[in-house]
């Protein structure tokens, strides 16, 4: 009966050391981390070898479960799978232990509410993206186009080639593209 931990943050940026360090206070043999976001299970690879690995009897110890899944249809299938393995789910920060009813209770409303929260993120962001939008300052991701794609148009248009354009312009020819297909209908 081994105990293992699991450890995620959802960007390259973000450090895991404070999840690992609560792991091993609490127990955890082997810990498993990655940095990936929590929005799906997909290429957590890290996850799924844990899940693979532990056996009837083993517990799998999280620091919250928002590290584990930001869905209810992702933390229902890994606690389903868990559960099928006979391997218990137990949280540092919050009274979460599926060996008993009340910590499997406590699991699903905080996986409603990590869910909530998620869907509140989004609509928040996309909020802000038609604000942005409607004001003008928003064309999608990425920066500013610093190419004068009015110049290439007229270069293009005096018979210049895509090539040449590029040389003249000290550009690259698919920023010449790009120019040229956003006047295209």
């Amino acid at each position: 009966m081994a105990v293992y931990g699991y450890a995620r943050v959802s960007s390259t940026d973000q450090d895991v050391a404070l999840q690992e360090a609560a792991l091993r206070s609490a127990g955890c043999e082997i810990i498993r981390a990655e940095k990936k976001s929590g929005t799906s299970t997909e290429g957590r690879t890290e996850l799924q070898t844990l899940m693979d690995f532990a056996r009837n009897g083993d517990t799998i110890v999280v620091t919250r479960i928002d590290r584990l899944a930001r869905s209810i249809a992702d933390l229902a299938a890994i606690v389903r799978t868990l559960e099928q393995k006979g391997v218990a789910l137990r949280a540092t920060e919050q009274p979460i232990d599926t060996s008993t009813a009340a910590g499997r209770c406590f699991l699903q409303m905080l996986g409603v509410f990590a869910e909530f929260e998620t869907n509140l993120r989004r609509e928040r962001q996309l909020e802000g993206i038609a604000k942005a939008k409607a004001a003008g300052v928003y064309e999608g991701k990425g920066r500013p186009a610093t190419i004068p794609a009015d110049k290439v148009r007229e270069l293009a248009a005096a018979g210049m080639g895509p090539s040449a354009i590029a040389r003249q312009m000290r550009i690259s020819r698919m920023s010449v593209h790009r120019a040229l297909k956003a006047d295209a209908p």
